[in-house]
């Protein structure tokens, strides 16, 4: 009896003991930045971190858009093709599965993070400035 009590007892403390894992949330980003960077707690049916890139193989300039998170293992490692507006997007997740083991890096630079006024300020300053020149 007593080495059933210990057993139960033991499996309890393993699943007491493990730790869930954290990944770097990002919604959406650009260019290495992310607009909204978060801390995610992954779930039992989310094990993975990952990052996502769409990337627009017709527009060679144009970097993409990046996303981060948790993923189910299931989708991990995959790579998509579709297309959005008549613009076919190849779309790539690749994971891993540390604390935090999924930054946005562009040409070796960690992201930082942006805030939404920022953002929102710098794409109106673009604007007003494309409308003076032209």
């Amino acid at each position: 009896m007593n080495k059933i009590v210990f057993g139960i007892l033991a499996v309890v403390a393993s699943f007491m003991l493990v730790e869930s894992l954290t990944c770097n949330k990002c919604d959406v980003g650009m260019v290495g930045v992310c607009l909204n960077a978060a801390a995610q707690v992954c779930t039992t049916n989310t094990s993975s971190c990952f990052t996502g890139r769409a990337t627009f193989p017709s527009l060679t300039t144009f970097v993409g858009f990046n996303t981060q998170g948790c993923l189910e293992g299931a989708m991990c490692n995959t790579t998509t093709n579709a297309t959005l507006l008549g613009a076919t997007y190849t779309t790539v997740k690749t994971c891993c599965a540390t604390t935090k083991c999924n930054p946005v890096t562009i040409s070796g630079a960690t992201s930082a993070k942006l805030s939404v006024t920022a953002a929102l300020g710098a794409a109106m300053v673009a604007s007003v400035s494309g409308s003076v020149l032209y």
